[in-house]
């Protein structure tokens, strides 16, 4: 991330939003159960959230700094330096997966893709992955993301895309967000 997108997420305006808009959307009428993964917390704002709901959380984020970030913010959750595409976790080791506002930072489709098939393997059987994340539209997206990545998800074959993963009962909502909910087969 650049900069400002940095400054941007931990500042206090993007916690309120986190706090009173896009974690309660994601979670509405979602069962987390006790076991918790967040899946690329940035600077632990929504980490921060989560651990106020998850039993047990577990965040795994790819770029140092901001997993020392979201360990020193949130030491309730255990934070794992790593790779959300290839990761150090047992398969069906959480109940539930959480992914906010993040998928958008993978460079290739491909590696989302990637994300998704391992977001399944951790997850036990009947649990749920759920997030959301931007639908890049307008110059303040553009702005925030100048030199990064920003592979937009496509809402209209993300629904197919979690499917060919291995998920199913796959749920899109969009509208100034997009929200996702996927289950593992029992």
């Amino acid at each position: 991330m650049n900069r400002f997108h940095r400054y941007y997420c931990a500042s206090p305006r993007w916690a309120r939003v986190v706090r009173t808009t896009l974690v309660p959307a994601v979670l509405q009428g979602t069962e987390l159960g006790g076991r918790v993964l967040e899946i690329g917390p940035g600077p632990g704002l929504t980490t921060e959230v989560l651990a106020g709901v998850a039993p047990r959380l577990t965040a795994i984020e790819i770029d140092p700094a901001l997993a020392r970030a979201t360990r020193e913010r949130v030491p309730a959750a255990q934070v794992v330096q790593g790779d959300a595409t290839a990761m150090p976790f047992a398969d069906g080791a959480f109940s539930a997966v959480v992914c906010l506002t993040m998928l958008h930072h993978l460079p290739v489709p491909a590696l989302q893709d990637r994300l998704f098939v391992e977001a399944r393997r951790v997850l036990r059987p009947g649990g749920v992955f759920c997030g959301s994340d931007n639908p890049g539209r307008g110059l303040r997206f553009r702005l925030y993301h100048v030199g990064d990545d920003r592979t937009v998800v496509d809402p209209a074959t993300l629904g197919a895309r979690l499917r060919a993963a291995g998920f199913e009962q796959a749920r899109i909502r969009t509208g100034s967000r997009i929200v996702f909910h996927a289950h593992r087969p029992t």
